[in-house]
């Protein structure tokens, strides 16, 4: 046992608190506030006020939907049907730059951290939970600035209109993903639709507008991928299980309307002849690998990356074989490489997002959580005011290549919590065999993801031949809490 993990090991008792604040603070994140920033907090003691010439939309039913668990509600949502059969959809997100503003104390931290950290035992929130659940929350029944993003899609699917504002809004409704989820599957309804014609009309309203939005994205060769995620479950400070998030109408909906929306606030930046930062998706790394998968069931892609044969070929066998098409997706996700961040300046292409086949994409949806969304935040509320930009080229440069930094090594640390968490729950296995699937075959090493508990770990023996997407059979040599190794033997293909 390292010392340097003891005071995580109480009674035999694994403290997963100190450990996820231990991997967070070792990857440069800085989970507590400084000085000036704790003096900023203190004195903001109300939400942002509504200032001279903002729409005042707080009449509208507003809605939300999140995961069960959330309390930072970057965005809220109401739809209208008008006469000639266009759906008006209005996304409301977070003014959280009223409170937060360039260059205070706040900011600088938020900059630091560049986004929260969600590691399933704990949120390292990247603004204070005053703000970020609280004051700059879109909390249900509190009025609260935010940037409308409006769009207008007639019943082809395509945006025929797009229009950015400010506005005072009010959400009315808190409603959490499986639960709306399960109602729009024609399950359950949940208490808060029940009884509420004008809510339920609403959801149902915006439904049709996202199965519209996603059938242009899908005709234009969007990828519909599935993921599993595999989320730490403790209960009394103990890690017992690994859930599994699975998609639905309501997380498809919500899916829809940011991906509308990011694309909007993209073209109105460009429209308005601002720089932005983009998000960027580059043709896949291995699209080789892709075509190989692919050819395994038949199919042949073309030889250069091909984002609507891709998305057929996925959408077949989602079809075919619905069981395991999460691991076909998550063996496409592996070979794409990850998303960047890029300075976009007017009238130059940065590069576009293979996976949502659009050119015009950025992040501009979730400011309480991602620092490259409150930066956009800024360049739009300075577009709609005619005012010169709060950053130049270069800053957003530096701002953007940070943002990718930091998001690499979130995403590093919610594995090394998931593997944690997974090692606690496999330590008393070791010698057992799981089938699994190959997640990672690079000059680090060779990865296993098993399907049941869905945990990740490093083929260290006999993992000749493996490479991403093969399907396998591997055994359990160890597994280390404390480091959140698991290691595995290579038993074959299978």
């Amino acid at each position: 046992m390292s010392q340097k993990h003891d005071h995580e090991i109480q009674n035999g008792h694994f403290d997963t608190h100190a450990a996820a604040r231990r991997v967070v603070t070792a990857a440069g994140f800085e989970p507590d506030i400084n000085q000036s920033a704790r003096a900023q907090l203190d004195s903001t003691t109300s939400a942002a006020p509504m200032p001279p010439g903002v729409r005042d939309l707080r009449q509208l039913p507003w809605s939300s939907i999140d995961n069960n668990e959330s309390r930072d509600l970057d965005q809220a949502e109401v739809a209208e049907a008008l006469p000639d059969g266009t759906i008006k959809l209005v996304v409301g997100i977070a003014d959280v730059d009223a409170l937060v503003p360039k260059g205070s104390p706040l900011d600088e931290h938020a900059f630091a951290n560049c986004t929260s950290v969600y590691t399933g035992v704990d949120v390292f929130p990247m603004l204070p939970e005053k703000l970020s659940t609280g004051l700059t929350s879109l909390n249900e029944n509190e009025d609260r600035l935010a940037i409308a993003i409006e769009t207008c899609v007639n019943q082809s699917g395509d945006v025929i209109s797009f229009d950015v504002y400010r506005a005072m809004i009010r959400n009315q409704a808190k409603l959490a993903y499986d639960a709306v989820g399960e109602w729009l599957g024609g399950g359950n309804v949940p208490d808060k639709i029940k009884g509420n014609a004008v809510l339920s009309d609403q959801l149902k309203l915006q439904r049709d507008a996202s199965q519209r939005l996603k059938a242009e994205r899908l005709r234009n060769g969007a990828l519909e991928l599935e993921t599993i995620e595999a989320t730490p479950v403790t209960k009394d400070g103990r890690i017992v299980d690994l859930a599994l998030v699975h998609k639905n109408q309501a997380r498809d909906l919500i899916e829809d309307f940011m991906i509308a929306s990011n694309v909007a606030i993209a073209k109105f930046l460009e429209s308005r002849g601002r720089s932005g930062i983009r998000r960027v998706v580059r043709e896949p790394e291995r699209w080789s690998r892709i075509v190989e998968l692919a050819g395994r069931y038949g199919t042949t892609l073309p030889a250069d990356p091909d984002s609507l044969a891709l998305a057929k070929f996925l959408a077949e066998r989602r079809a075919a074989d619905p069981e395991r098409f999460p691991d076909l997706s998550l063996s496409v996700v592996k070979l794409m490489g990850p998303g960047i961040y890029a300075l976009d300046l007017p009238g130059k292409d940065p590069g576009g997002h293979f996976g949502l086949a659009t050119h015009d994409y950025t992040h501009a949806t979730a400011p309480n959580r991602r620092y490259a969304d409150l930066v956009t935040q800024r360049l739009v509320k300075a577009a709609l005011a005619d005012q010169p930009a709060p950053y130049g080229n270069e800053e957003l440069a530096s701002v953007a290549a940070r943002c990718t930094e930091r998001e690499d090594a979130e995403n590093k640390v919610e594995r090394t919590i998931r593997k944690i968490a997974a090692a606690l729950l496999l330590r008393d296995r070791i010698g057992e065999t799981f089938d699994g699937i190959v997640t990672g075959a690079n000059q680090k090493g060779t990865f296993v993801r098993t399907i049941r508990p869905p945990a990740e770990g490093m083929v260290v023996r006999q993992h000749e031949g493996f490479d991403v997407g093969d399907r396998v059979r591997v055994k359990l040599v160890s597994a280390d809490p404390n480091k959140g190794f698991i290691d595995f033997e290579g038993r074959g293909e299978r």
